[in-house]
């Protein structure tokens, strides 16, 4: 599986709003992974407030954001979202691909499209939405559609920066793909945030128990080998 970094708020998905910070730091610790344990990367977790009471939810981005493939993957890997922003998926590559999804948060097939166009798909209700590719196994990337816009998604260096937060009472959220949903669920908490922000301070997250899940295509099946590899196209990485 390839991993992409995202910077923690892209100018599509960046409330407009003034505020304060929220800050703190991920750790993940037990993992199998070697870029985290011999590179320390602790990048991908994303972080996300919902307000308690009395915090208005601003309008979605109108401008898409995007999920582009590129050399076999999907960049980026990770990416965040808030309810009602569309996402467009153009093909830079030199051959077809077909995005899909079969998870509750957004269930879409793009279909096979060539090199140089692009298909949308608007996120209209919130979900952890896990997406793939029908022709290549190793492609797949994960959308969080979160409520509001108060979110980010850690940098190699576990850094938590959520800017332009109104003050008031939020509960904050993780998810990270290598934890477990009980692991994440007792991390989540609620926190006040005043006129200085507020510090999360270090949070260790951890993969203890994680383990892939089984692929299969858009039909249940197995995968069958890539035909447009057998015609030229360069492995992955020879670009």
């Amino acid at each position: 599986m390839i991993w992409r970094l995202l910077i923690c708020f892209s100018a599509a998905t960046a409330p407009v709003a003034s505020g304060q910070e929220v800050a703190g730091r991920i750790i993940l610790a037990d993992s199998k992974d070697e870029r985290v344990v011999r590179r320390q990367d602790h990048s991908g977790v994303v972080v996300w407030l919902t307000p308690v009471k009395g915090v208005p939810l601003p309008a979605p981005p109108a401008k898409p954001a995007v999920m582009a493939q590129k050399n076999k993957t999907f960049q980026p890997h990770i990416l965040a979202i808030q309810v009602g922003t569309a996402v467009d998926f153009p093909n830079y590559d030199p051959i077809f691909h077909n995005a899909f999804s079969t998870y509750d948060g957004r269930v879409f097939d793009l279909g096979l499209y060539p090199p140089g166009t692009s298909r949308r798909v608007l996120f209209d209700r919130p979900g952890i939405v896990r997406v793939f590719c029908n022709i290549h196994e190793a492609m797949s990337a994960i959308i969080a559609v979160l409520p509001g816009p108060w979110f980010c998604v850690t940098p190699r260096s576990g850094a938590v920066s959520i800017p332009a937060v109104p003050e008031g009472e939020y509960m904050v959220h993780f998810f990270h793909e290598r934890a477990l949903p009980e692991v994440l669920a007792k991390l989540s908490r609620k926190i006040t945030v005043g006129p200085k922000g507020e510090a999360l301070g270090p949070i260790t997250i951890s993969e203890a128990g994680y383990l892939p899940m089984p692929r299969k295509n858009k039909y249940g099946l197995d995968y069958v080998p890539d035909l447009q590899d057998r015609r030229g196209y360069p492995p992955r990485g020879k670009h």
